[in-house]
């Protein structure tokens, strides 16, 4: 993949989604002596940043039926896009996605098959997809997902002007940093990027340990939209690794006071998958004094 990708799902997507807001953050600015802005894409059509990827998949996918596994948010979204283009969406979830995530992917018209667990979950649908021919539109192991979600990077630095030193991005199957740490590739000064999980889901933090994607045992986690393994031989794991700073970690407390912070100072409604990289910033994961550093809030719906 390049950065033309990401170009050119912009072009293709822009009528589609909304230019999510950019703002200054007195109080992560404060607290983390730099200057920091928050780039909310809680406030993205159907709450979260999974809006642009479905979008660009489906614009470019063959008419009919698609598959895809989800622990929510994709699911929503893609159900929404789908909705609006007309193709037929089966939908396989862990039942213990939110449940208003799940009705809202019925209600759009989708198919939608429960499983035990998230990994559960993308084995089936990438079955079905084999079995019987119907494209798989992964959340995160997909070019063209990889590329609309790139499209918030893009927002970032024409928004911001002078390109920002750090951005600091949720990371689950890794298609949100890897799309960005393309975007970064177009400004003049390319920012840093770096990723944020939850300790309870570590699988790029392993990964880059051991040089590639290996299993690992998932927790429970608030950040249940970034909870799983990744697909053996993803293409983020190389965007990653080759394009990023690295990954560091967050605890369920860390997340926790995150997504309070955010609507106690901000007045911004977080859910746990989007609050991690503010998560990371209130903790001191980072050394960002003195620089000039956004952070992606990646998702509202909780």
């Amino acid at each position: 993949m390049t950065p033309d990708d990401v170009v050119n799902a912009a072009g293709r997507i822009e009528s589609r989604v909304a230019a999510t807001p950019l703002v200054r953050s007195s109080w992560l600015s404060e607290a983390a002596s730099a200057d920091v802005f928050l780039k909310l894409e809680n406030q993205q059509l159907e709450g979260s940043f999974k809006t642009r990827g479905a979008f660009n998949a489906l614009l470019q996918a063959p008419p009919g039926r698609v598959v895809t596994a989800s622990a929510g948010n994709h699911g929503r979204s893609l159900a929404f896009a789908a909705s609006e283009l007309g193709a037929r969406l089966t939908v396989y979830a862990p039942r213990t996605a939110p449940a208003a995530k799940l009705d809202y992917i019925r209600a759009h018209g989708a198919t939608l098959e429960l499983c035990d667990s998230y990994d559960d979950a993308e084995e089936r649908a990438l079955e079905m997809s084999r079995a019987q021919g119907v494209p798989y539109i992964s959340p995160y192991n997909h070019r063209d997902v990889v590329a609309g979600a790139g499209t918030v990077g893009l927002e970032v630095i024409e928004v911001i002007g002078e390109s920002p030193d750090l951005i600091v991005v949720p990371v689950g199957g890794g298609g949100l940093i890897g799309g960005i740490a393309l975007a970064a590739r177009t400004a003049a000064r390319p920012p840093l990027v770096i990723g944020v999980e939850a300790d309870a889901s570590p699988a790029f933090t392993t990964a880059l340990a051991h040089g590639r994607i290996v299993p690992i045992d998932v927790r429970p986690t608030l950040a249940d939209g970034l909870a799983g393994n990744a697909e053996a031989g993803s293409i983020t794991f190389e965007l990653i690794r080759d394009l990023t700073e690295g990954v560091v970690t967050v605890s369920e407390a860390e997340i926790a006071a995150a997504m309070d912070g955010l609507l106690e100072h901000e007045g911004q409604r977080a859910e746990g998958a989007g609050a991690v990289a503010t998560a990371a910033l209130m903790a001191g994961r980072l050394d960002v004094a003195g620089k000039r550093v956004v952070v992606i809030v990646s998702g509202g719906n909780r």
